[in-house]
């Protein structure tokens, strides 16, 4: 077991309280950043880098026909495993805005590529749900259940806002827990259920799930309504019948008082560990517990903690997930010192043997992965859109190993994509949402020729369609805006006057003419008296 200090290279801003980690095609992978996906990385996913003790960020691409994805903070996010012939993948559900909207749609993640230089590129779909939907929420947990050859999804818990009726203006954006309801939904035909169990009688966040086979198992958990983290642990039970599911849950003894809690898991079997994590709102939670799952149920048993470092122990909160089997990033905030000018302390813990910690630290140091990437062309204006761009062309690799580099990045309130382009625009830069598909960290705008200079407009104040906005955005003319002369039209430019070009006729190949040899008199006579 150790614990390292790791040292972030101009990305310390982007890792906050309630990012995620997640493990796809061997790359860790960061989900889940504070603010809105920038220029620098449109996606708003990284892979994350740890070599020499340093933490560094490289942006990811998105394949052409993956959707929008914003950056959700504490959102469900459930590992796929590869099976009947899908790859792996990631469900991620719900989660926080940096508007602090809670999303309710359901993405699936998945890679879609390897360059030639190991470059990886990743595509998002989102999934629509039919049925009993599971409302917007955060806070809450997905698991996979298998069970008579069949798979499905569970989600259950997390938090939402008051509903429309009862929210006032003092209570706009107070959140209270979601009914304790059990979501199940497949992934073929996106059919969704919800069950009530008279187990479940209070709703619950921040809790731990864990699935193996047929049950899963709540650990913990917060409650708002009565303010405290009792030690709590449900095994719900799903059998996937051929008509409708039959759900049974049990109420367990040994539970966990724990929330906001760190699980990785340790070896193929299903063997995990617990750390980090809440006991009231003022103390962390500094044990590490070992969760074995086999045929006769659960199993808890004490595992020693890592030598906490004193800024650890003496920090009122603490973040980080998962970096792969049996490995975990943590962040803990600085505490507002003055004489450190990053925002949290990051460190590296892992509970492997420390053979197999030199053995992977000398791998890591030493890989072979190409990360000499093209420089992508630097974007005009009239490019904003990315119409037709390849996925590598969406990635600023800047620097070595096209790291993230926060002093790169522009103040967004300052450029002309965030200003009002008219007296009734309707885009706000502080609640802007993706309007077209086409979109990814930026609204869509359509330059004015008309006027002084011209000007920038929001084709969503334009009222375009997409396929519209999609066909004016192929060609280089000149478009007015709504102020000067309604929607935009082309202002054709005179054809020049040209001479018509002199066409001379070509020889017919292959015509057979006599042969014409021009002399003068003198040789005439010459040559008729040598031939007489």
């Amino acid at each position: 077991m150790t614990l390292k200090p790791l040292t972030p290279v101009n990305c310390a801003s982007l890792l906050q309280p309630g990012c995620s980690l997640l493990q796809l095609d061997g790359e860790v992978l960061l989900f889940g950043q504070k603010g809105w996906p920038k220029r620098s990385c449109p996606t708003g996913v990284f892979v994350v880098r740890l070599k020499r003790d340093e933490l560094k960020l490289r942006p990811i691409s998105f394949s052409n026909e993956s959707c929008y994805l914003p950056p959700l903070r504490c959102p469900a996010v459930c590992r796929l495993d590869p099976y009947d012939g899908l790859p792996e993948s990631y469900l991620i559900h719900g989660g926080r805005t940096p508007n602090n909207e809670i999303s309710s749609s359901l993405y699936l993640l998945t890679v879609d590529s390897r360059g030639c230089n190991r470059k990886l590129t990743l595509r998002c779909k989102e999934k629509e749900l039919v049925a009993e939907v599971p409302g917007a929420r955060y806070g809450h947990t997905m698991s996979m259940v298998q069970s008579r050859g069949k798979t499905a999804c569970v989600l259950f818990g997390g938090r939402s806002y008051m509903p429309a009726g009862e929210r006032t203006t003092e209570s706009w954006n107070s959140v209270v827990d979601c009914p304790p309801q059990v979501f199940l939904f497949d992934l073929e035909f996106g059919c969704s259920s919800a069950h009530t169990l008279p187990e479940l009688s209070d709703g619950q966040s921040f809790h731990v799930a864990i699935a193996r086979e047929d049950s899963v198992y709540f650990i913990g958990g917060h409650s708002l309504a009565s303010d405290s983290r009792p030690p709590r642990l449900f095994r719900l039970r799903v059998e996937l019948l051929q008509g409708s599911p039959l759900l049974s849950c049990e109420i367990l003894d040994t539970g966990l008082s724990i929330s906001s809690a760190i699980v990785t898991r340790t070896g193929p079997a299903h063997r995990y560990i617990i750390l980090g994590g809440y006991q009231s709102d003022s103390q962390k939670r500094m044990q590490c517990n070992t969760v074995i799952l086999d045929e006769k149920g659960i199993h808890f048993e004490p595992l020693e903690p890592p030598n906490w470092t004193q800024d650890v122990i003496h920090s009122r909160t603490w973040f980080g997930g998962s970096a792969g089997e049996g490995s975990v990033l943590l962040g803990v905030p600085t505490e507002g010192r003055p004489s450190q000018p990053e925002l949290h302390y990051f460190y590296y813990l892992s509970f492997q043997s420390d053979e197999k910690c030199t053995e992977e630290e000398g791998t890591q140091t030493c890989s072979q992965e190409s990360t000499d990437f093209d420089d992508s062309t630097p974007l005009e204006d009239s490019e904003e859109l990315y119409f037709g761009r390849e996925p590598h062309e969406l990635d600023s690799s800047d620097g070595e190993e096209g790291t993230y580099n926060e002093e790169d990045e522009e103040d967004e309130s300052q450029t002309g994509y965030w200003i009002k382009c008219c007296l009734s625009c309707q885009v706000d830069p502080n609640t802007w949402e993706p309007y077209y598909s086409t979109e990814l960290h930026r609204p869509a705008m359509i330059f004015c020729s008309r006027g002084e200079g011209g000007h920038w407009v929001h084709a969503q104040c334009m009222e375009l369609s997409e396929t519209l906005l999609v066909r004016l955005s192929q060609g280089n003319k000149r478009y007015f805006c709504l102020e000067h002369g309604g929607l935009p039209y082309q202002e054709m430019t005179p054809p020049r006057e040209t001479l018509p070009l002199k066409r001379t006729p070509l020889k017919v190949k292959d015509r057979k003419t006599p042969l014409v040899i021009k002399m003068s008199p003198a040789k005439k006579s010459f040559f008729r008296r040598l031939f007489d």
